[in-house]
């Protein structure tokens, strides 16, 4: 594949030649492989586009934004009858105006996953909205109901009015994601339908907090995929047009031109609580996790705590910064995505036990997590 880019564009003024420059090339070349990919227009990001396009929706939304009214205003000039009514205060003294109402229109994307008519977006792309209006690529506009949302997460479900025959993106494994594997941002930015935009991984598992994120427990797809307004909530796919990221957020100012996205196999589990309890609860233990690297800066198995929160269970149980955590329950901890993974499937109020490195050292503690929200509101 690397070796296709180089050719394109001499590819392209060959073809608007007349059939003699073709056959000028040697018949070894022409006859090669290589050759072959070069007068091939197909690539595997149209392939992937067509095979998932027709689930990517547009997202229009509609919020009703309450407007605090303003305090008496000085009498002069505004006590003249004209002044006033040109400026639509009302009549007499005082000179208040009353709290009012005005609506705000917001645009992000999104993907339909199920059959039935349920797509997945941001959080944050239908948070507050009085309306949502679902834009499929074949023309259809269709009125939409959110069935949840998640702002810890910034994830969404919405339910598609009606029936029909709905398209649907097929999901890949975000756990499979390597660094430096392509991977494609489809959306629709500034309201223009269906734009596509190609990169590769950059890393995997970044740590939300550690963008200055801290309202959001993420660890995130890294990618150069240009990743624009609007493009919030629309599908990252893998070579083979199958979802393994939410696109959520682009870094702007200094670092500018990395976008991330939220793993698809996070997604999966927060929409599954959100369509059967509208809901998603968060088990917490409160500490600050970080990749283990050794001295050449490659990554190893389990996940360095680089923050312990006051008061939190991890510090009721004995956590300190620097220690090492390798399992959960007996089960290796293979990166912090992994142990924040276990920590919410073993839940709120049950005991887990942690085996850690410490200075050298085996350690088991055991450790109850509680409710983020809770956790959160005692600090």
């Amino acid at each position: 594949m690397a070796a296709v880019p180089s050719r394109v564009l001499p590819l392209a003024l060959a073809g608007a030649l007349a059939g003699p420059v073709l056959t000028a090339l040697p018949a070894a070349l022409a006859q090669s492989p290589a050759a072959s990919a070069v007068l091939s227009r197909q690539s595997f990001v149209a392939e992937a586009v067509r095979r998932t396009g027709p689930a990517v929706v547009t997202i229009d939304t509609e919020r009703t934004v309450v407007v605090p009214g303003r305090q008496s205003l000085p009498p002069f000039p505004f006590m003249d009858p004209l002044l006033r009514q040109f400026f639509g205060l009302p009549q007499g003294g005082g000179g208040a105006i009353p709290p009012s109402q005005r609506t705000e229109r917001g645009q992000g994307s999104g993907f339909i996953y199920d059959s039935s008519g349920l797509l997945l977006t941001n959080a944050h792309v239908v948070e507050g909205s009085t309306r949502v209006t679902v834009g499929l690529s074949d023309g259809r506009r269709v009125e939409g109901t959110v069935v949840g949302a998640d702002r810890v997460t910034d994830l969404a479900v919405v339910r598609l009015a009606g029936g029909g025959s709905w398209p649907v993106a097929p999901l890949g494994n975000s756990d499979s994601l390597q660094v430096g594997e392509w991977v494609i941002a489809v959306g629709n930015p500034f309201g223009l339908d269906q734009t596509v935009t190609l990169g590769i991984v950059s890393s995997l598992n970044r740590n939300a907090a550690a963008l200055g994120i801290t309202d959001k427990r993420l660890e995130l797809i890294q990618t150069d995929a240009a990743i624009n307004p609007g493009n919030s909530g629309g599908p990252l796919l893998d070579a083979n047009g199958a979802v393994v990221g939410i696109n959520t957020l682009v870094r702007s100012g200094p670092g500018a031109g990395l976008g991330f996205a939220i793993p698809i196999n996070r997604a999966r589990s927060v929409a599954a609580q959100l369509v059967s309890k509208g809901s998603v609860s968060h088990a917490m233990i409160g500490v600050g996790l970080d990749a283990v690297r050794n001295a050449s800066g490659s990554p190893m198995p389990g996940a360095v705590v680089r923050s312990v929160m006051p008061g939190g269970p991890a510090a009721r149980a004995g956590l300190r910064p620097g220690d090492r955590i390798t399992a959960v329950d007996g089960q290796a901890v293979s990166n912090p995505a992994q142990l924040t993974q276990l920590v919410e499937r073993n839940g709120v109020g049950r005991a887990m036990e942690l085996t850690l490195q410490r200075q050298g050292q085996t350690l088991r503690l055991q450790v109850t997590p509680v409710e983020l929200s809770t956790l959160m509101g005692s600090r």
